[in-house]
């Protein structure tokens, strides 16, 4: 029987793959989404891609991600994400803007995603636990001000502490290479 709060193991040969327009609303979700999310089709498509966001998530995250996506940048996050029925279920996202080949503007974003690392999720969680105890505190700024000096500390930038932790090399990074040439 499935228990709140329990956590959905996935399958690390299946991948997810959703689009959305550039406000952050869902407008394709494939089978394997749909199947983990526990949501319908019918019940994805123009809901907000926040509709899954596990609370354990910390809020600077999705800013950071905004940040860079909104400037056609790609982004690696390790994301908690929650199902229809409450259980949740960790993966690996990494981001690709679509551009209007006139205009040169972004239109959509597309979200690869794979199962995570065990290892990288025990690595993580701590560090979440900590960003949302500080934003309850004093708010995104404040959990800002940590993640920077966190990754100061450890002297590595976002995408090479996400890289280390998720090892993104060989295999792992070929596929969300093949994965944005198939959906792309």
């Amino acid at each position: 029987m499935k228990q709140k709060d329990e956590e959905v193991i996935l399958n690390t040969k299946q991948y997810i793959v959703t689009k959305t327009d550039v406000k952050g609303n869902i407008t394709y979700a494939n089978d394997y989404f749909v199947e983990i999310c526990g949501y319908s089709h019918e019940e994805l498509i123009g809901k907000p891609h926040n509709t899954i966001r596990h609370p354990d998530m910390p809020r600077i995250l999705f800013k950071l991600m905004w940040q860079r996506i909104q400037t056609g940048q790609n982004i690696l996050v390790i994301v908690k994400n929650k199902t229809k029925d409450d259980r949740y279920y960790w993966v690996v996202t990494d981001f690709e803007a679509k551009k209007d080949k006139l205009t040169n503007e972004i239109i959509s974003y597309t979200a690869f995603r794979k199962a995570a690392p065990r290892e990288a999720i025990e690595k993580i969680s701590p560090l979440y636990k900590k960003l949302i105890e500080l934003e309850k505190i004093g708010g995104m700024k404040v959990s800002e001000k940590y993640l920077l000096w966190y990754l100061d500390e450890k002297n590595l930038s976002y995408d090479e502490f996400i890289n280390k932790l998720v090892k993104n090399t060989g295999l792992f990074k070929l596929f969300f290479s093949a994965m944005k040439k198939i959906f792309g």
